[in-house]
């Protein structure tokens, strides 16, 4: 991720997982990728590891990239037999002392980046830790009608078991959309049955198709594939999300 701000739905890191450990989609393709290529690959905003261990599991050489040092904290506790470097620092700003033919953002962890000064920055960064003809791979929400013109009111988004609790939770959702700074600030509610309630705010930027043409151009890199789904189907005006490999070009 970015800066320090921002980061609320990550405070507990646990939870985190119990929520979004189930999600594998990526992992494949990613993997597909990575056997392609040798020495090392880098996930950015890694988290608690969620695609970084999978790979390394795999015999792959990975170095894991977060900001926050809780999430990373957990991904060290859950990888403790595996030899992934783990390192804290600012996407925007990366300081690694190894480049690599593959770097990857997962999670939809592109649209953390708010401004078109910040996804630049961030780019630029990736563009200076590739090789020649190196590869980024990222995802993001397609900003569909569907998506960033829903109602700004609470809506139910999933009920669970809380592991440490054994209380039932609801999860909550509102959202709101800025047309102006094409971001959502989405508020997140969890309700459980003890009548405790708790919540957490984060904010998301959409980019159109035609940004992502622009950023890539603008930040030194061509676009290889855009497509709709992790089982690269192609990329239509219905779909719900944008897979963008990139290419650096010298």
């Amino acid at each position: 991720m970015s800066t320090n701000t921002n980061l609320e739905e990550y405070e507990n890191p646990i939870l985190y997982d119990f929520e979004n450990d189930g999600y594998t989609e990526d992992v494949a393709f990613l993997l597909k990728c990575a056997k392609k290529e040798k020495g090392v690959i880098i996930d950015l905003a890694c988290g608690t590891g969620r695609a970084t261990i999978p790979l390394a599991e795999k015999g792959l050489n990975l170095i894991g990239v977060d900001i926050h040092a809780g999430m990373l904290e957990q991904a060290k506790k859950k990888s403790s037999n595996l030899a992934i470097h783990w390192v804290e620092q600012d996407c925007t700003k990366l300081t690694l002392n190894s480049n690599s033919k593959l770097m990857y953002m997962v999670g939809n962890s592109f649209q953390h980046f708010l401004t078109n000064q910040e996804q630049d920055q961030l780019l630029t960064s990736i563009y200076n830790h590739l090789d020649a003809d190196g590869i980024f791979i990222f995802n993001t929400r397609f900003p569909s009608k569907e998506e960033l013109l829903q109602p700004a009111e609470e809506e139910f988004w999933k009920s669970y078991t809380d592991p440490s609790s054994g209380q039932h939770v609801d999860v909550y959702t509102i959202s709101e959309y800025d047309s102006l700074k094409q971001v959502q600030h989405y508020t997140t509610i969890r309700r459980a049955q003890n009548e405790t309630e708790s919540s957490t705010g984060i904010s998301l930027r959409y980019v159109f198709p035609q940004e992502i043409q622009r950023l890539a151009e603008a930040n030194g890199f061509r676009i290889l594939n855009m497509f709709s789904d992790w089982k690269e189907a192609p990329i239509t005006g219905e779909s719900m999300e944008m897979i963008c490999v990139f290419q650096k070009v010298i």
